[in-house]
């Protein structure tokens, strides 16, 4: 039995009779409009599996065509032992309605989501099934978008504490320290130096901080994602991953993206850096780029709702968060270093979120890799 899955309607009922269209009712080409405006996938199959009708949404959400889902079923997406596949084989085994709740489906290539599902035999049509699926990985996106925002909001305000109380009284203190060690002999002064190159360590971890405070709006231009994405990887492969093999899979017909180059390069560098201590010497970074169909989201400030659709993702081999962590990532003061502050990703999401869109970390075991995928609007929807 699919865990989840419980009979929502007993079996045996009585068909509904036909009935004739009444008059004034929608046409079947206005239903077929209504149909295929609706946001989640809808199938119906044949008393033999075979997909008969899907909608627009269905299209996207398993990336094959009406007429592949026809001749290819879902068998060439999904795995054998699918919950969905589990699920409309017992729909059609007892001829009743099914749901599942919150059930993970895997597809083939490594991806996973995470819907609800509704399967109701046609009553008109004997055998036929009608498949509706509802995807619940937008509404945890945009719930972990929001966190982002909240924890980035709540750290300029530490931040802007932290610099006002801490910064100056360090000038003070170095300053003492460079006095002491002029009259000192040589194990004080040893202790002077460590007091100045702590001080120093302290003032750029409050320099980082700063970073939260400028909440001024950015200056924004039209920018090809593949050119700051290169330039960060020619500045990685002369740095911190020259050891390391780091590999491109682009969609060159990509449009700009309204962007702050500078803290668009900010960010890559930091996730590729992450990636790379993540990886190891020897191990493999890729970054991909692809247009996809995003989530609309009302952002602050903005009459309408915008879209996601340019997918940026950095992916690295290496072992990835600890999961106590996976749900906190972009959160600061939290790191999976051992000597991490917790503040890069933290500013990440603020960036990225300043740029109306929306960072998430996902961990694949099949194969083994760690994903933060980034979702940024086009040029032409936020102008």
């Amino acid at each position: 039995m699919t865990s989840g899955v419980a009979p929502v309607a007993p079996e045996g009922v009585a068909p509904a009779p036909s009935r004739r269209r009444p008059p004034g009712a929608p046409s079947a080409a206005l239903l077929l409009d209504i149909v295929n405006a609706l946001p989640g996938p809808v199938l119906c199959f044949d008393a033999q599996g075979v997909v008969r009708f899907s909608n627009t949404a269905a299209e996207q959400f398993f990336n094959m065509s009406a007429r592949q889902l026809e001749e290819r079923g879902l068998t060439h997406v999904l795995p054998a032992d699918s919950p969905l596949l589990s699920l409309l084989a017992e729909a059609r085994l007892h001829q009743s309605s099914f749901a599942g709740h919150s059930v993970e489906l895997a597809f083939f290539g490594g991806g996973q989501i995470v819907a609800d599902i509704s399967v109701t035999p046609l009553a008109e049509q004997p055998g036929w099934l009608l498949l509706m699926l509802q995807s619940r990985s937008i509404t945890q996106l945009i719930d972990r978008h929001l966190t982002h925002q909240g924890a980035a909001r709540s750290v300029v305000g530490v931040a802007a504490m932290l610099a006002h109380e801490i910064k100056n009284p360090l000038s003070g203190i170095r300053g003492a320290a460079q006095l002491l060690e002029d009259g000192a002999d040589e194990s004080s002064q040893e202790l002077t130096r460590l007091i100045c190159t702590e001080v120093d360590r302290i003032r750029a971890l409050v320099d980082r901080m700063e970073g939260f405070t400028d909440t001024r709006p950015m200056e924004r231009h039209p920018e090809n994602i593949h050119q700051i994405l290169g330039h960060v990887r020619r500045i990685a492969e002369n740095g911190f991953a020259k050891n390391l093999t780091i590999r491109e899979r682009y969609d060159p017909s990509l449009p700009p993206v309204l962007a702050n180059r500078d803290r668009l390069v900010q960010v890559f560098l930091n996730l590729v850096k992450n990636a790379a201590e993540a990886a190891g010497e020897g191990g493999e970074i890729t970054i991909t780029t692809a247009y996809r169909h995003g989530v609309k989201v009302a952002l602050r400030g903005a009459s309408r709702r915008i879209t996601l659709p340019l997918e940026i993702c950095v992916i690295d081999s290496g072992p990835g968060a600890p999961p106590e962590l996976a749900d906190h990532m972009f959160e600061p003061f939290v790191s999976a270093k051992t000597n991490g502050t917790g503040l890069g990703l933290a500013l990440v999401a603020k960036v990225i979120g300043d740029h109306g869109g929306v960072i998430e970390y996902e961990r694949q075991s099949d194969p083994p890799r760690t994903i933060f995928r980034i979702l940024l609007p086009l040029a032409t929807d936020t102008q």
